[in-house]
C-alpha cells in the first residue's frame, strides 16, 4: 500500500531504472523540436556564450586576485631587501663543505696548477 503511494505520487517526476532524476523526457515526435534540432539548437546549443559576457568580467577578478594574493604574501613575507652586499664575502650557498679544505689549501701553497695536482692525488689516492 505505502509503496503504490509513493510509486503513484513520483510517476510524472523521476522515471524507473534512472541513474539521474529526470522531470521531463523530449518529446522526438513533437515537430518543432525536431525542426530546432535540425538547425543544430538542441542538444549541441544552449544557453548563452561565454564569450564576451562572462569572459570579461572573469578575467580581471581571476588577474586582480592573483595580484592582491601577491600583496598579501608580500606583506606577511616581506623578502630581505635591504640585506648589505658583500662582495667579498663567499655566498653561503656555495660555501665548500669541510672536507674540501685540505685539497684547497694543496691548491693555494703549490704554484704551479700541475705540481698540485699531482701532490693532492698523491697525497690523497682514489679509493681511501
Amino acid at each position: 500500500m505505502m509503496k503504490n503511494y509513493h510509486v503513484r505520487f513520483l510517476r510524472g517526476w523521476i522515471y524507473k531504472n534512472s541513474p539521474i532524476p529526470i522531470t521531463k523526457k523530449p518529446d522526438l515526435n513533437d515537430p518543432v523540436l525536431r525542426a530546432k534540432l535540425a538547425k543544430g539548437m538542441g542538444h549541441n546549443y544552449y544557453g548563452e556564450p561565454a564569450w564576451p559576457n562572462d569572459l570579461l568580467y572573469i578575467f580581471p577578478v581571476v588577474i586582480l586576485g592573483t595580484i592582491a594574493c601577491n600583496v598579501g604574501l608580500a606583506v606577511l613575507e616581506p623578502s630581505m631587501i635591504g640585506e648589505p652586499a658583500d662582495p667579498f664575502a663567499t655566498p653561503l650557498e656555495i660555501l665548500p663543505e669541510w672536507y674540501f679544505f685540505p685539497v684547497f689549501q694543496y691548491f693555494v701553497t703549490v704554484p704551479n696548477k700541475l705540481i698540485g695536482c699531482s701532490v693532492n692525488g698523491i697525497s690523497n689516492p682514489p679509493g681511501y
